[in-house]
């Protein structure tokens, strides 16, 4: 169950941000609580924790033709988690979207609309997507100030260049992975995942605003 709070700061924006394709494996529902964690419901799941998770995504990196190109990293991670036993691509689902819930903050939202020249509540999904292809290391580091994302090329090149960064094709790596390698999805109920209750929002379009919380990349994408 994916619980998102209703009401949240991000309302004037966007609604919580729902997945799509693979949501068969998931039951959402809104609450008002704030809850930080997954917790994976299969009985006799394997381990796949981050350390592990990160693991499958650096061995997908190094193997992929570009590492900026999240759909290559993803199509790698699905492979990677497919040749695991089906008790550890479930806990994957549980680790992936823990990773979606620790990513689930207003400075980043407001860091992944100045980069993408604006963002909804499916771009903010897929952004994060394209931030887990990344890496730990630049994840990580983007969670914990997402300002910092400024140093990375690929990010100035969309500042000159005009692009985009989202990597949607992340966010179903374990579902797919699960029905390479079993041919079934993800049992229903496996993980349930809950978003923590972000901080208050401001207006993105409000550039003063956005270059007093972000400088640097307000720097490369609003002068």
């Amino acid at each position: 169950m994916i619980v998102a709070t209703s009401g949240s700061p991000f309302s004037e924006h966007t609604r919580p941000p729902v997945p799509a394709g693979w949501a068969g494996a998931l039951v959402f529902a809104y609450g008002t609580d704030a809850v930080t964690r997954c917790q994976c419901r299969v009985a006799g799941s394997g381990v796949m924790d981050r350390e592990r998770f990160w693991q499958v995504v650096e061995v997908a990196r190094a193997q992929a033709p570009g590492p900026d190109d999240a759909e290559g990293v993803a199509g790698l991670v699905s492979a990677g988690l497919a040749a695991r036993p089906a008790g550890e691509i479930v806990a994957a689902e549980q680790t992936l979207w823990d990773l979606m819930a620790d990513s689930y903050t207003t400075p980043l939202w407001a860091a992944a609309y100045l980069i993408n020249g604006g963002c909804s509540d499916d771009g903010f999904d897929y952004f994060r997507g394209w931030l887990i292809a990344q890496g730990r290391e630049v994840f990580e580091r983007a969670v914990a100030d997402p300002d910092a994302l400024a140093d990375l090329p690929v990010v100035r090149a969309c500042a000159a260049d005009g692009g985009f960064l989202e990597g949607e094709e992340i966010l179903g790596v374990a579902w797919n992975a699960h029905l390479a390698a079993t041919g079934e999805r993800i049992p229903q109920g496996a993980c349930t995942i809950r978003y923590p209750a972000p901080a208050p929002a401001w207006d993105f379009d409000d550039a003063g605003e956005m270059a007093r919380r972000l400088p640097r990349l307000a720097g490369l994408f609003l002068e």
